[in-house]
């Protein structure tokens, strides 16, 4: 089966063959750094990177270009408020996002770019689309004129009808279907940072960041455009008209958007107390490999709702996983091989990745596994899975982590538990007895450098905390 994905440009689902053939062109809408990232972007971040490892996995290279937005409406008042620069204000929170994104083992897209570091690009583009007609300029700062472009709403589907000719908006973000001429340079405000430019002093709108960053590094047409769909208007309309009206050409040729995360059922808000950061459920004692099993077991275009069973339903899946891959590595196994159990496990790593074929389709990528791992396990007690049928179990371990990344636990001191100890001294001694030396001694260190002292013992290994 080809890779296809949900095309929301066209509502269909469409065969994937990347522009040129073998590398993707990609771009990311990364954060908007003025606090912490909330799990409900991050649920949008580990889609991305399921497709990044699916893609490559297929055979692809990649050219992927993920934004920060370091300079926007909100940045500003909390920069102002906080008495610092906004290079300051947003540096702490970059880092922290890039850090919270490396606990979840999401993949760092090929560049990283900063909107602050590209105005002079966007005053360029805003320049050539003045000199086509396509924008007027108002008390200092430059409107993109809607009606200039024709096919504007062609991603939304929003109906212009109820549209007032002339209206505009200046803010970054704004109501939906409320279709208006949309800022791409403000002027400038006293106390708000400023840029020079041709059109005067002041700053670049949000929507026209993403055109620059993405088409300067990536070309007039890229192949996969990724977000949530909370930004498929007005964000990446204003971006398809913008982008198009400067070029003539089409500007993404595919439009992958990841569906909203619920919290206990509800939309995700503080003054309901369900707003949560990363940090905030890694100071609850949960795992962020858990987080990340839960934000992709459901393919990326429904709904999902995090709850906190759901994260411990999470992590008893990846003892699950665990379990057998310690029943793989530390079991002795009878000579020979089952050729039942040989084609299950080819037959489960088709499945896997027909599942993911099928528009990242997640939860039946899981099943697939889930389903061999039972069939494993009963054979293993009724002594019908031999030593030949290791082989290609592991390696379906290994195919489905090449891609989920959950098998290896996080050694952190806050999680470190009694019995998360006992579990990684017992894989430790599974390691030595199959001669994997090189793990037994990663664990070892591992947990020396969070404070665990391991002592082999004639009476067998103990353990205790500085």
């Amino acid at each position: 089966m080809p890779l296809r994905f949900h095309n929301t440009l066209t509502q269909q689902l469409e065969e994937f063959q990347p522009l040129d053939g073998k590398t993707v062109r990609m771009y990311t809408c990364g954060p908007t750094v003025y606090s912490y990232v909330h799990i409900g972007n991050f649920r949008t971040f580990s889609f991305q990177d399921i497709l990044r490892r699916t893609l490559r996995a297929r055979g692809y290279a990649l050219d992927h270009v993920m934004n920060i937005t370091d300079v926007e409406d909100k940045i500003i008042r909390n920069a102002v408020a906080a008495g610092q620069s906004i290079q300051d204000y947003t540096a702490q929170y970059t880092e922290a996002f890039l850090a919270d994104s490396a606990a979840l083992r999401l993949e760092r897209p090929e560049r990283i770019v900063l909107a602050t570091e590209h105005i002079h690009d966007m005053t360029e583009a805003i320049s050539k689309l003045s000199a086509s007609n396509h924008t007027y300029e108002s008390d200092g700062s430059t409107y993109f004129r809607i009606g200039s472009f024709p096919s504007y709403g062609k991603l939304s589907k929003i109906n212009l009808s109820g549209n007032i000719a002339g209206a505009r908006v200046d803010v970054d973000e704004y109501e939906k279907d409320d279709a208006r001429d949309f800022v791409l340079w403000k002027a400038r405000k006293p106390g708000e940072p400023a840029w020079d430019a041709p059109m005067g002093e002041g700053r670049p709108g949000w929507h026209i960041e993403c055109s620059v960053m993405a088409m300067k590094y990536l070309g007039e047409t890229i192949d996969i455009h990724t977000g949530g769909v909370d930004l498929v208007f007005p964000h990446h309309e204003n971006e398809i008209a913008q982008s198009e009206a400067l070029t003539g050409k089409q500007f993404v040729r595919y439009w992958l958007h990841a569906e909203h995360l619920m919290v206990e059922g509800q939309k995700m808000s503080k003054s309901l107390g369900n707003f949560y950061t990363l940090r905030d459920i890694l100071d609850r004692g949960y795992s962020p490999e858990s987080v990340r099993y839960l934000l992709i077991s459901a393919p990326y275009r429904k709904q999902l709702n995090f709850t906190f069973d759901g994260l411990k339903g999470a992590a008893a899946s990846i003892d699950r996983l665990r379990n057998f891959e310690m029943r793989l590595t530390g079991e002795a196994f009878p000579g020979g091989e089952n050729p039942e159990m040989t084609s299950r496990a080819a037959e489960a790593a088709a499945a896997f990745d027909a599942a993911l074929d099928d528009d990242l389709n997640t939860s039946g990528a899981l099943a697939a596994v889930f389903e061999c791992i039972r069939d494993a396990n009963t054979a293993m007690d009724a002594g019908a899975f031999l030593a030949a049928n290791k082989a290609g179990a592991r390696a379906l371990l290994d195919h489905f982590d090449s891609i989920f990344d959950v098998l290896k636990p996080t050694i952190t001191a806050s999680s470190l538990s009694d019995a998360d100890i006992d579990a990684l001294v017992t894989e430790r001694t599974l390691a030595k007895k199959s001669k994997d030396f090189t793990r037994a001694d990663a664990i070892r260190a591992e947990l020396l450098d969070k404070g665990i002292i391991i002592e082999d013992t004639r009476e067998g290994v103990r353990w205790k905390r500085k």
